[in-house]
């Protein structure tokens, strides 16, 4: 006899778990205390040390190349250590980095402290993978990572110009003050939670270094053997390149094909972060009736749908809407790929997936970054959005033809069962 499947938790029904509500909270503050961070330090190199365009470019690449490089063999020691501990740890670190830059006067210093930060972030992030699991019901998986996306977007907003006010009137210094205020208080946070997980224990009959590669080609294996799991970093990556080649591009387009102003690039440059709030509104709604595999089919192929649209429309509403709708389908690809991730994998390999998805998603930006200028003066800008849009349909086609497909709504479902959210009952991780 078939079972019902699990109604899909809403936003607010999530928001009701007092666990998931402290991590949230410390991840909202966290979050904006790092946008501050960012603005600021790009604001001072501009300003104050007078950076060229290449050496600004270098601090989102000294940011983003730990995740590539180091994100999959983080992950090995994630799944191996108490995940509690890793991400307060990692919270103290950063308060003391996010310090150091007070008195980084130099380019190179600046360099130095955001890539140990960075380094010491491929920590946290897939041991926070891992507490989404374990706090959160299977039913609510897509709910929770919808809010985490949904505070990122939001801070994403609303940082620049409040880190514009502060650098203005109190120095650059006083957003990294608050930025360490910001981790302190998210180690505070999660240091109230109760994270029921037992770490993997390493082989003692080999070598540390054998023992960490073993692990690392068995998350590796995992992810290449699981159709889905292949799939969805394969989209996200897909996505994150798309979006990594219009960043850069989108000023370029809006003066040179729509003939229009910088206040016209900065609000259609700012509804892509609008449409990504959008559709964490939305995104609940949808997976009451469609599965988390076909929710990111549909986010890649409304984002090459967008995509044809401000290529083929030169206007300023084709481009408006066009990025309206890019973010939209960058958070149905982002949210549904992430659920999978934590919902398919097993507890013990959660860590060294989550790394590889850091690893493939940083990867897929950096070349996006660095290609994207010469593409377009290769194909020119809008042959450049064909051709990426082009790329998301077949991507989308292929998933669609070859991707195992969900089990009907009333189905019993094959998948590994979640454990429920910890209670106080529980012993700490």
């Amino acid at each position: 006899m078939s079972a019902t499947a699990p109604t899909q938790l809403t936003i607010r029904e999530v928001l009701r778990l007092k666990p998931v509500r402290r991590l949230w909270a410390a991840q909202v503050v966290s979050v904006f205390g790092d946008f501050l961070a960012i603005f600021a330090v790009l604001s001072y190199v501009s300003f104050n040390l007078h950076a060229s365009a290449a050496q600004v470019t270098l601090i989102s690449v000294s940011f983003m190349i730990p995740f590539a490089v180091i994100g999959p063999v983080a992950g090995v020691f994630v799944d191996r250590w108490n995940v509690k501990q890793t991400m307060i740890a990692s919270d103290l670190i950063r308060a003391a980095l996010a310090l150091a830059l007070v008195v980084a006067g130099s380019l190179g210093q600046i360099y130095a402290i955001l890539f140990l930060l960075s380094v010491v972030s491929t920590f946290f992030v897939p041991a926070q993978s891992v507490t989404l699991r374990t706090i959160v019901p299977k039913e609510g998986l897509l709910a929770a990572n919808a809010l985490v996306q949904q505070a990122f977007q939001v801070m994403r907003i609303i940082s620049p110009a409040l880190a514009g006010a502060m650098v203005g009137w109190f120095g650059a210094s006083s957003c990294y003050y608050l930025d360490t205020a910001t981790f302190l208080f998210s180690a505070s946070m999660i240091a109230t939670l109760v994270i029921a997980r037992v770490p993997v224990v390493p082989s003692k009959d080999s070598h540390p270094l054998k023992s960490v590669i073993n692990d690392l080609l068995e998350g590796i294996k995992f992810i290449f053997t699981h159709p889905t799991i292949s799939f969805v970093i394969l989209a996200m990556a897909a996505g994150m390149f798309a979006v990594s080649c219009f960043g850069p591009l989108i000023a370029v387009y809006v003066r040179d094909e729509l003939q229009a102003t910088s206040l016209a690039f900065g609000i259609i440059n700012s509804l892509i972060g609008v449409g990504m709030i959008a559709g964490t509104l939305v995104l609940s709604r949808f997976a009451k009736t469609v599965s988390k595999t076909h929710l990111a089919l549909w986010g890649l192929f409304t984002m090459g749908a967008f995509v044809v649209v401000m290529a083929a429309f030169k206007t300023i509403a084709a481009a408006s809407a066009g990025m309206l709708g890019l973010g939209v389908g960058v958070i149905f690809v982002i949210v549904a790929a992430q659920t999978l991730m934590q919902g398919q994998t097993p507890i013990e390999l959660i860590g060294r997936v989550s790394g590889s998805f850091m690893a493939v998603l940083s990867l897929a930006q950096l070349i996006g970054l660095v290609i994207s200028g010469s593409l377009a003066q290769t194909l020119g800008i809008r042959n450049l959005f064909y051709a990426s849009a082009a790329m998301l349909f077949v991507i989308t086609a292929l998933g669609y033809f070859r991707l195992p497909q969900p089990i009907p709504l009333g189905a019993a479902t094959p998948q590994s069962p979640i454990p429920e959210p910890a209670t106080q009952e529980q012993s700490a991780d």
